[in-house]
């Protein structure tokens, strides 16, 4: 049975699911079904499309991105890959490392995918890390060469991504191959598409230090087992219990040590419901910006090598490990219970990463209905 190109997966979206008619979303919804037609045209060449094939999502956060991604990708009749973002790093940096040895690896990697897919679907393209972004240029203009069709989503135009990042010089050969390669769409009808009303279903307290040890035990039942630590990534991560239905572990052991997305990804996979108790209020004023220096021994501030480094605040590694974990959860549609010193619009509203925290933000108040975790393919982005 063939499936439904995307523009008709919205127009059954909106009569069978209620969908809100929205001009932006259909702006970029034509877009993908032009790429869509012009795939399935004749498919044994679809690799060969022209530059600019490819489609770049971008808008706040909600705007209806991944919904419009994903139905495209599920429309395909050709070889296709969907991933988000962190787990596709997460395959680049495995591969690397098994191709060591091999001339020009990131041009061997490129022609790998154009030869599994013609397709490459990525969702929540961000990038915060100094080896992603040197990695990048030369990894997206070897997929671009090779015939591979990316269509992504992020929160941010191409020029913006890793605005703050350092050496982000290294970064622009990548922005050069999106802009290239790419049609840059922006989605953004003026609404957060997660907070359409919905039946609430409760996965955030304050102050309540009984609602997860209760919970913990309801869902685990006879199963329940108190764990003193769990091996993840290589370090012992310290639980309160964990089980076959859950784990449960508190805000410090999680996200106040060196764990990073790949870890989150291994947690996710082991198991189906997370508890997490005593999460602080993240919000921090920002240190004062250091200078660095271009010389070994700078008593005195010089001119030649000077460059301001970012303002952080001391919390700023925690919440970057909150985001990643959030993230994880929501795209695997892992309910994620919480327990915290302060309600969750005022969780962190004050620090260096106040932008990547209004998709967490936004995402956790869509975990509080009932319809999270229950779909898969829904209105959201």
């Amino acid at each position: 049975m063939r499936s439904l190109s995307p523009q008709q997966a919205y127009l059954q979206a909106k009569i069978q699911q209620g969908f809100v008619a929205d001009p932006a979303q259909e702006r970029a919804l034509q877009v993908l079904e032009d790429c869509y037609q012009a795939m399935h045209a004749n498919p044994a060449h679809s690799g060969t499309l022209q530059p600019g094939a490819g489609i770049y999502l971008w808008g706040p956060v909600g705007r209806g991105k991944t919904w419009l991604m994903d139905a495209f990708y599920h429309s395909l009749q050709v070889p296709a890959r969907r991933q988000h973002f962190h787990h596709f790093m997460r395959w680049v940096h495995r591969r690397l490392f098994a191709l060591t040895g091999t001339a020009n690896p990131l041009l061997a990697l490129g022609r790998e995918l154009a030869h599994d897919v013609r397709v490459l679907c990525f969702d929540e393209l961000f990038v915060s890390d100094i080896g992603d972004a040197m990695l990048l240029g030369p990894l997206f203009q070897a997929m671009f060469d090779a015939g591979v069709v990316v269509v992504a989503t992020s929160n941010q135009p191409p020029q913006q991504l890793y605005a703050d990042g350092f050496n982000r010089d290294r970064f622009l050969p990548a922005i050069a191959a999106l802009q290239a390669h790419m049609q840059v769409v922006e989605v953004d009808g003026g609404q957060d598409h997660r907070q359409h009303p919905g039946t609430v279903c409760q996965r955030y307290w304050v102050g309540n230090a009984e609602v997860l040890p209760a919970l913990f035990e309801r869902l685990s039942g006879s199963q329940a087992a108190v764990e003193h630590s769990l091996l993840l990534g290589g370090r012992q991560l310290p639980v309160l219990g964990c089980s076959d239905a859950a784990i449960w572990l508190e805000f410090e052991s999680l996200c106040g040590q060196p764990f990073a997305a790949v870890d989150f990804i291994a947690l996710c996979d082991r198991f189906p419901t997370i508890l997490l108790g005593k999460v602080p209020s993240l919000s921090a004023s920002r240190r004062a910006a250091r200078i660095a220096r271009g010389t070994e021994n700078g008593v005195e501030r010089v001119a030649a090598g000077d460059r301001e480094l970012p303002a952080l605040s001391i919390t700023d590694d925690s919440v970057r490990r909150f985001i990643a974990l959030v993230d994880e959860c929501y795209d695997r549609q892992v309910p994620l219970y919480i327990e915290a010193q302060v309600p969750l619009t005022e969780l962190y509203t004050e620090g260096h990463l106040a932008f990547p925290f209004r998709r967490s933000l936004s995402r956790l108040q869509e975990m509080q209905l009932q319809r999270f975790g229950q779909q898969a393919f829904t209105l959201q982005g």
